[in-house]
């Protein structure tokens, strides 16, 4: 099994020019929020949802990537969890908007990905997940992990 820092690495590779770098810390977050919004909009049994509006498809995602983090790293998995809760946060709000949330999803997601092809053709370098699609969910972990470095934060 690959580790943390072996994900990180080669993730890293196709992420070395500034602007490149600028565009994921502002797209990937987005397209994180883009796919729990979409989620989150599916609907939900009637039963379930009358429960919590947070027993919905989001929140079971997001658990279940949290896990897949956890093995990586509990750490950098804590510290995910903290920024699902506050995207999640936010998509609950979005709920609440007189349209539908797909609609609003679907536009940060085409947004974010636009910014995200234009970050890697200025990097000269293809997308990391078209080598291999786990590289989706490393795009988040690769930013804390910096995150988590600059504040001397070991994971």
């Amino acid at each position: 099994m690959r580790t943390v820092e072996d994900w990180l690495g080669e993730y890293a590779l196709s992420h070395q020019h500034p602007a490149n770098k600028l565009l994921h810390w502002i797209c990937v977050p987005a397209i994180v929020l883009a796919v729990m919004g979409f989620f989150w909009a599916v609907p939900v049994p009637a039963s379930v949802a009358a429960v919590s509006p947070w027993l919905n498809w989001a929140t079971g995602v997001a658990g279940l990537t949290i896990l897949y983090y956890l093995a990586l790293s509990p750490r950098l998995a804590v510290g995910i969890a903290l920024a699902f809760a506050g995207l999640l946060l936010i998509v609950h709000g979005l709920a609440g908007l007189p349209w539908p949330l797909w609609k609003t999803s679907l536009t940060v997601f085409v947004l974010a990905w636009i910014g995200q092809f234009v970050g890697h053709l200025l990097e000269g370098r293809r997308p990391s997940f078209f080598k291999d699609v786990q590289f989706l969910l490393i795009g988040p972990l690769w930013l804390l992990a910096a995150f988590y470095r600059r504040i001397d934060l070991r994971y």
